[in-house]
């Protein structure tokens, strides 16, 4: 199976084609990394350079995997919409994938073991986290993915409990900075077969939507 992924919820943007080598259980990996924003112009640039490190064609492509966050909203939606068009183009099988689960998966390749909380920020002075047991045989979530409030985290800071993700020395400077990897995503997308149809697919954003209601119209005297 070969996988195109798309790695776009964080400030260091990926894409990797990701296949298996013929013949043994290691992979064949061809990644782009770019830091910074960057728009549908230039994450199709990323990609035509991925497939053309791989010397694949588009159409080789058999699954196209995307980092669904939580994360930046802007570049989570930006691969989902390369996911949905790509699919009614050309029928290619979607996966979604945690992009908090990359990270662990990523840390352990790292060699980061322990008791791990993967941090991301949530605006609002509060953060994602979920936490992971990660040893050199795998690793498993010990807590599932919420938002908690600055505090929280400042008092798991402090009894010295490990804080890995995306830019997390930034609030807290003994955080150790690991991002999701394009190249990552695609070698777990490997071994899923969970695939959905591209408008199932949304970013994982666990706040409740409120929507205000707009004031009656009223009429001004003139």
């Amino acid at each position: 199976m070969t996988v195109l992924a798309l790695e776009f919820s964080s400030g260091q943007r990926s894409v990797a084609v990701v296949r298996r080598r013929a013949g043994d259980a290691s992979f064949v990996v061809s990644e782009v990394v770019e830091t910074g924003a960057g728009g549908t112009t230039r994450a199709f640039a990323m990609i035509q350079s991925a497939l053309h490190e791989a010397q694949l064609e588009r159409e080789q492509i058999e699954v196209l995997a995307v980092g669904l966050g939580p994360g930046s909203y802007t570049g989570i939606r930006v691969a989902l919409s390369i996911a949905q068009g790509w699919q009614l183009a050309g029928g290619v099988k979607l996966l979604g994938l945690s992009s908090v689960e990359c990270v662990a998966a990523q840390a352990q390749a790292e060699k980061i073991s322990g008791r791990v909380n993967v941090l991301i920020d949530a605006q609002r002075n509060e953060f994602y986290l979920a936490a992971y047991e990660i040893s050199a045989d795998g690793w498993r979530e010990i807590e599932p993915l919420r938002i908690l409030p600055r505090a929280e985290v400042e008092s798991r800071a402090g009894a010295k409990e490990i804080l890995i993700g995306p830019e997390v020395p930034r609030w807290f400077p003994n955080g150790r900075m690991v991002f999701p990897r394009a190249a990552m995503l695609g070698r777990l997308a490997l071994n899923r077969n969970d695939f959905a149809a591209g408008d199932k697919l949304e970013p994982i954003y666990l706040r409740e939507t409120n929507f205000v209601k707009a004031p009656p119209s009223r009429r001004i005297a003139t």
